[in-house]
């Protein structure tokens, strides 16, 4: 499930959040050092599911992201 508060709440599979995530990463003037240190931008996306579950665009527009199980 990804937030995006331009968009609202949408629901993704993997593969299309990761697009949704590597997006929001072209929307970055510059990338925060931790960010940057991890190479190519498919590894940035790896290192932003491992690690963490928020990403400021600017100040006052934060997209968040969070795994869900849709099935029991």
């Amino acid at each position: 499930m990804v937030l995006d508060p331009t968009v609202g709440e949408q629901i993704l599979s993997a593969a299309d959040t990761r697009r949704w995530l590597a997006e929001q990463l072209q929307r970055l003037e510059c990338l925060p050092s931790d960010l940057a240190a991890q190479g190519s931008e498919q590894q940035q996306v790896e290192w932003l599911l491992d690690t963490a579950c928020a990403l400021e665009l600017e100040p006052g527009l934060t997209v968040q992201w969070f795994a869900v199980r849709l099935e029991p």
